[in-house]
């Protein structure tokens, strides 16, 4: 091969390379720098793929999370550079799976010192059964207004496959560890299949649904469920 054919393919390549980051090294700097950091530490949004948390989490629904709400972390890693709040019981969180590290949507039910059970679907915190109700709005299914230290929210019982278990015995859930289900308990890989969650494995509150896709039909947007609270 000529050499001076190489030579001038290295120089077009160089130059081309040269001004490539001239034209994009703002946009590097700010997705290394700001983006990143901005999305490990502060605020992040994660898609939801199932409907383990309906009814009042629907798969299609991209929901918000506050990664200030509890601690600052340091960008990309699991550290707590200063820790001021814990998952309190019926937040909503995002905690990366034990099983294999993917991001999953639960409720905290249970927290470090509980000792937490289920009866026929109902939970029982330390020795006394939850309060439940008929709930606010008609969903058209069986559902009831679960209450969790004045946190009420709608939960559905619906078995469609084998589910996770509707009873089991007490257990006391250790320190640093947290209960998680999904709101829609006979359809929800939850605590009770992996057991407890991580502190350090939750990222933060979902706080609102930022946008919404109806996945299961249609993929038309679900503009009444843009810029929600969740509660």
């Amino acid at each position: 091969m000529n050499s001076g054919f190489v030579l001038r393919s290295l120089a077009s390549t160089t130059q081309f390379l040269a001004e490539t980051w001239r034209e994009w090294r703002g946009y590097i700097f700010f997705f290394v720098l700001v983006w990143i950091p901005v999305r490990s530490a502060v605020v992040d949004y994660s898609p939801v793929p199932t409907g383990s948390m309906n009814p009042t989490i629907l798969g299609g629904d991209v929901v918000w999370i506050d990664k200030l709400a509890y601690s600052l972390r340091l960008p990309l890693t699991t550290i707590h550079l200063k820790q001021w709040n814990e998952p309190a019981r019926g937040d909503i969180v995002v905690v990366l799976s034990p099983e294999d590290g993917t991001r999953l949507v639960k409720r905290v039910v249970g927290i470090p010192g509980d000792t937490f059970a289920m009866q026929d679907n109902r939970i029982v915190l330390n020795g006394e059964s939850a309060h439940y109700a008929a709930p606010d709005s008609d969903y058209g299914t069986e559902i009831a207004e679960e209450n969790l230290d004045s946190v009420k929210h709608p939960v559905m019982g619906l078995r469609t496959n084998a589910g996770s278990p509707r009873s089991f015995s007490p257990v006391r859930i250790p320190d640093e560890r947290s209960f998680l289900m999904g709101d829609s308990r006979d359809n929800s890989h939850d605590s009770r299949v992996y057991g407890f969650a991580e502190r350090d494995a939750i990222l933060g509150p979902a706080k609102g649904i930022l946008v919404s896709l109806d996945i299961n039909d249609t993929y038309l947007p679900r503009l009444d469920r843009f810029f929600t609270p969740l509660q």
